[in-house]
């Protein structure tokens, strides 16, 4: 039976895949920003709260709000950041790379913006588990007051089973996760559009003049109120980070037919029912149910906040895996939970630490309210330097002109700035939590670059040109080292230079193998390097090959997979007759030489975290000899 257009997408996708992308895309992407109703609107409600609240304010909020999902989200991310990709991957890290690979590695703008994004993202990462959570949990203070001393301890009951589970990976659980945040979106939608008809004034929030007059005659409570505004595109960088996972149309019809349009009928809703009932102000969204489905709500609340908690989860450590592989952090342990899915990874050192980061939030804020406060900064901090990298996007990769790549990003830029200012009017109340933890993230992401370029240049300095020493060795002479049967595979990062393990080997014992290969992995500024790329080979001398072995930066590194691709290019080798040398340094430190001293302790701290090369790289662990050498600092 013969296919027809009617059974195809556009781009070949069969319509049941792309039906699965769509709701795959609802469950992940957005399950972040489809919690944001549960406490946006009334976080903006509340400096208003003491004086009551009036109509003209609901209606302008909820217009910012309107207007801010729809230029924020929808025009940035969904119509033009979704185009800005790295080979079909998305993010900060992943643009980063791309500019990189553009315009060199060397512009510490580019890279201090880069480091600065991913360690706010990592901010996000604890914020959002803790806020949405706490958020759906309170919703029971309506079915039973008696529990609402119990919301942080049944909070970070929840967040323990989480994290614990994130071990198991989220093949299992994923399928559940779309049709779940479907049903979620169209409880949104249905409980906004019954209330929408209770005052229809709220209509005229969709007139973005009412947004503007609002911050016109609010004064200096106006910015204050933009903070909690912002909190409704709290996610959206989501849609970015999770391109690759998706691809472009999936997410972007997700977003038309489903996700803004419930959105946009809740928060309407909500605005309706304050202008009619302005008491309850204090918890409009779960005050939207009647009284006999609000148990449901809330269950399916919580389950909601879980959702956007993995989908958070997920990309922290997928985030994780591009900073290692684009040497911003040690190599850390991986775990691929999936044989045929290899975004589906777990990082256990990055699991303990968001888990602890977010029960010390749970337990420090106490409720959602308290929380609100510091959430914000770190979620505009992202959004403000995607804008700067999408800037050099458009004039290194398109070829925009200066001109009209300001024209078409300062405007966002200004918006942007604005939320950022009035989010960081909440740093005493508590926004300094995250602006804390991104600091330190990116102190130590700075200090394991510099650390790890300080290092190439002292080995490059000290070690002996390649050439050289292959010609000196292949010289017959007396002095000559035995040659042992089999194969020496030695690892380094400078090439040309003669690895220190292959000079201890020799001096310590004597010998040489019948073939040495002179290892080096790299990784580009590329998501996915194909296995026609993966690996080059060079001929050195009759004993001597040059192996370079190429990933890119969401790559497994699994270097014994790719030696068997040595055999298509004609070196032949037996893998249990060949041994692996990895020298395995010591770092001393030396006063007055190179890194100050408080960021030799850090690197030293650092160096200490990374994982063994052997299991890094995937080498078998019964052909690996390593080789011990100080190195000063």
């Amino acid at each position: 039976m013969t296919s027809t257009h009617a059974d195809k997408t556009g781009d070949g996708t069969s319509r049941s895949g792309f039906v699965g992308l769509v709701v795959g895309a609802v469950g992940v992407v957005y399950g972040d920003i489809g919690t944001s109703p549960l406490y946006a609107f009334r976080e903006a409600l509340r400096p208003f709260a003491a004086d009551g609240v009036h109509g003209p304010e609901v209606i302008g909020l909820i217009s910012l709000m309107v207007w801010t999902l729809t230029v924020i989200v929808t025009f940035k991310y969904v119509l033009f950041l979704l185009r800005a990709d790295n080979d079909g991957e998305g993010g900060t890290l992943s643009l980063l790379a791309l500019l990189m690979k553009k315009m060199g590695r060397n512009v510490p703008v580019l890279f201090f913006a880069g480091l600065i994004g991913a360690a706010l993202f990592i901010g996000d990462a604890m914020i959002t588990p803790a806020l949405s959570v706490m958020s759906a949990l309170e919703g029971l203070k309506l079915v039973t007051p008696a529990f609402a001393d119990y919301v942080p301890l049944a909070s970070a009951a929840i967040m323990i089973v989480l994290f614990a589970a994130q071990s198991r990976g989220t093949a299992a659980v994923s399928m559940f996760f779309g049709p779940i945040t479907v049903l979620w979106f169209l409880a949104m939608a249905v409980g906004g559009l019954i209330h929408i008809g209770d005052d229809w004034r709220i209509l005229a929030a969709l007139n973005p003049i009412n947004a503007l007059s609002f911050l016109a005659h609010a004064g200096s409570v106006g910015l204050i109120v933009l903070g909690a505004v912002f909190l409704t595109v709290t996610g959206a960088e989501a849609l970015y980070a999770d391109l690759g996972h998706f691809g472009r149309r999936p997410i972007q019809t997700a977003w038309f037919v489903l996700v803004f349009p419930a959105l946009l009928l809740n928060y309407l809703g909500q605005g309706a029912l304050v202008l009619a009932h302005p008491e309850t102000a204090t918890n409009p969204f779960f005050l939207m149910y009647p009284d006999w489905i609000l148990l449901p709500v809330v269950i399916l609340a919580t389950m909601a906040t879980i959702i956007a908690s993995q989908a958070v989860i997920t990309g922290a450590f997928s985030l994780a895996r591009s900073a290692v592989h684009l040497g911003f952090l040690p190599r850390l342990r991986i775990k691929f939970t999936s044989e045929t899915n290899t975004g589906q990874i777990y990082v256990p050192s990055v699991n303990l630490l968001l888990l602890v980061g977010v029960l010390m939030l749970i337990f420090s804020f106490g409720d959602s309210e308290s929380l609100a406060t510091a959430y914000g900064i770190s979620v505009t901090g992202t959004m403000v330097i995607s804008t700067m990298l999408s800037f050099q996007f458009l004039r290194a990769v398109w070829g925009y002109s200066l001109m009209l790549a300001v024209t078409l990003l300062l405007p966002l830029f200004f918006i942007e700035v604005l939320f950022l200012a009035a989010n960081l009017l909440k740093i005493h109340d508590g926004g300094w939590v995250p602006v804390a933890l991104a600091l330190v993230i990116m102190i130590l992401m700075w200090t394991w670059t510099r650390g790890q370029a300080y290092l190439k240049r002292l080995r490059a300095n000290n070690e002996i040109p390649l050439d050289s020493f292959i010609r000196s060795i292949e010289r017959k002479s007396d002095h000559s080292p035995v040659t042992v049967p089999g194969t020496a595979v030695f690892l380094t990062s400078v090439p040309d230079r003669t690895p220190s393990v292959l000079l201890h080997n020799l001096k310590h014992n004597h010998v040489l193998h019948e073939q040495n290969v002179i290892l080096t992995v790299w990784t580009e500024d590329e998501p996915y390097v194909p296995d026609s790329r993966r690996i080059k080979l060079s001929q050195l001398s009759p004993r001597f090959v040059r192996l370079d072995i190429t990933f890119g930066f969401m790559d497994d590194p699994d270097v014994t997979r790719a030696l068997a691709l040595c055999r298509e290019g004609g070196f032949k080798f037996e893998i249990m007759k060949t041994s692996f040398y990895l020298g395995r340094r010591n770092l001393v430190r030396t006063p007055n030489t190179g890194l100050p001293g408080w960021q030799e302790r850090i690197f030293m701290g650092l160096e200490g975290f990374a994982i063994d090369p052997s299991d890094y790289f995937n080498l078998p662990s019964n052909r690996v000899v390593e080789l011990g050498e100080q190195v000063a600092i």
